[in-house]
């Protein structure tokens, strides 16, 4: 009988231990500030193809196979017409898993996991996904969940 007491009044410490903190209200919590935090370069979206990575105004951003070191862009010059570098900030700097990359002609442009980032004279909208071409080694970039 001891036994069952001490239980009870266990489990009616915990119960007003949750009342208490506001555990009972149905709710949901406040979202998070944002001060302090940083803003990411790109955000998820989902398309046609899936979940991709796009830059503010929704439009998907890809990388370049041949991009490979992971501190440099090996698409310049004529290649840059079709693919546009997804450019950074001047005062950039990393966060999480995006990197900032210096480009040969001194231009800063965003990474993500060290891969340089661009975006698609294909897409016209928000979404679309016409840049995916993996046969000349374009591919759509995915966040790592």
């Amino acid at each position: 009988m001891i036994r069952f007491v001490t239980i009870a009044a266990a489990l009616l410490l915990s119960a007003g231990e949750a009342v208490a903190h506001g555990h009972e209200s149905s709710s949901a919590p406040p979202p998070p500030t944002k001060s302090g935090a940083k803003e990411l370069p790109a955000k998820v979206v989902t398309t046609g193809r899936g979940t991709v990575l796009a830059d503010p105004n929704g439009m998907t951003l890809y990388y370049f196979d041949k991009d490979d070191s992971g501190n440099k862009s090996n698409c310049n010059g004529t290649c840059t017409e079709r693919w546009v570098p997804y450019a950074a900030p001047g005062d950039a700097q990393a966060s999480g898993d995006f990197t900032v990359i210096i480009r040969a002609d001194g231009s800063k442009m965003w990474a993500y996991r060290y891969r340089p980032l661009y975006t698609s004279q294909q897409d016209k909208a928000p979404g679309e996904v016409n840049g995916f071409d993996p046969s000349n080694l374009w591919h759509i970039a995915r966040p790592a969940f």
